[in-house]
């Protein structure tokens, strides 16, 4: 972004990244996890600015880990409210108060997460929450704002945090209504100091800390399948031709829960290659099916494996119906996630997986395998299962281990 853009606010979505741009779907949450340096200051501050501006009189509220952060990070800093504000319609900071005042009528009020009861009294249109993974009491703190939020037909919040696998967290991403974007430090990079990407690439490359902190994914801990250095290695190119590609669809068990899996995997010789991830949320099962229907077209695949589970033959039908141009195989899961993800984790370890592009919300489901975490259904994670136990381990349910 340049400087102009920065600090006249003439146009608020000129020069703005992809991911600082708030949904155009529906959306009560907004919750963008991005890495260090990834511009999550600005979205928000720029967010709050905006509607502030355009509907006079409104009230908001901000959010961080402490009073000091509030002031220093979200109003002053440097990608802050005022940094971010025209010249003719910048407030003024009211430290007594705690608050932000704009000439017309607007107010913005600053909280301290390390006091969830100074959000009872008060009341808003919406607001901005700030490194909620940094919060002390994260859902003690939300459940407050969220009570505090009754003004106007559709309150709106936005929280903007480096992911933690924590609860919290994991709760906030399966909401109804909540919209997640994922932000790399990297899609920033033209606004950082020159070598501080690469210096940090050098010291946590493949790790854990790069997926967590450069990457924003929700990287989980003791117990995970999947490896943030076996999935930094499997970073790889498509090749020219593929012996045999497939479509894996995990179904939802209903329009308004779980997202639809749909994930593209080929095969070529004793390698798998991940080739896209299509899978979607909230949609009819004649409007998922489609979307496999396309894939399948798309990528010219052989087959299509959907796990049939939740809805049995009726799985078929819908995907029947929709046109899919290819024959459809039905499995059934009769193990755990765990264990029927046990196999394909191992083929990660062995460097016998491609990934052809980035797939970070694949990714993020898939470092949270075998974790004990709670939160949504790793539907997209399953469905990369599915693919490549069809394509690789000879049965969609992977081998079995007989004892004696």
């Amino acid at each position: 972004m340049s400087d102009r853009t920065r600090t006249e606010g003439t146009d608020w979505i000129r020069g703005l990244h992809s991911h600082q741009i708030p949904p155009m779907q529906a959306w009560r949450t907004w919750l963008l996890l991005g890495g260090r340096g990834s511009g999550k200051t600005l979205a928000g501050a720029t967010w709050l600015t905006k509607v502030a501006a355009r509907y006079p009189g409104v009230r908001l509220a901000l959010v961080g880990p402490t009073l000091h952060d509030v002031r220093e990070v979200m109003v002053e800093g440097p990608s802050g409210v005022l940094a971010v504000s025209a010249p003719w319609c910048r407030p003024r900071w009211e430290a007594g108060r705690k608050r932000l005042v704009w000439d017309n009528g607007s107010l913005a009020y600053g909280f301290s997460a390390e006091d969830p009861d100074s959000l009872r009294g008060p009341q808003f249109h919406g607001g901005w929450a700030d490194e909620f993974c940094a919060w002390r009491n994260p859902e003690a703190v939300l459940a407050n704002l969220r009570l505090a939020m009754r003004l106007g037909r559709m309150p709106k919040l936005i929280v903007t945090t480096t992911p933690r696998p924590i609860p919290a967290l994991r709760r906030l991403m399966a909401e109804a209504g909540t919209h997640v974007r994922r932000a790399a430090t990297r899609a920033n990079a033209e606004h950082l100091s020159p070598g501080f990407l690469e210096n940090l690439q050098d010291l946590y490359g493949g790790t854990r800390l790069e997926k967590q902190e450069l990457e924003g994914l929700v990287v989980e801990n003791d117990g995970a399948l999947f490896s943030a250095a076996d999935l930094a290695r499997a970073r790889g190119n498509r090749p020219a031709t593929l012996d045999r590609i497939v479509v894996a669809v995990d179904p939802p068990a209903s329009a308004h829960g779980d997202a639809c899996g749909i994930v593209v995997a080929g095969r070529r010789e004793r390698v798998g290659y991940v080739l896209a991830d299509h899978s979607c949320r909230g949609l009819s099962p004649q409007g998922w099916a489609r979307r496999v229907a396309e894939t399948a077209t798309t990528f010219e695949a052989h087959q299509i494996v959907a796990e049939a589970n939740q809805g049995g033959e009726m799985v078929r039908a819908v995907l029947v119906q929709a046109g899919c141009p290819v024959s459809i195989r039905l499995v059934h899961a009769s193990r755990g996630k765990r264990m029927r993800a046990e196999p394909i984790a191992a083929l990660y370890e062995q460097g016998r997986v491609v990934h052809c592009d980035a797939f970070p919300a694949l990714e993020e489901e898939m470092m949270a395998l075998g974790a004990e975490t709670g939160g949504h259904s790793p539907d997209r994670a399953d469905a990369l299962v599915w693919a490549l136990s069809h394509l690789m381990l000879g049965h969609p349910d992977g081998p079995r281990i007989r004892m004696l």
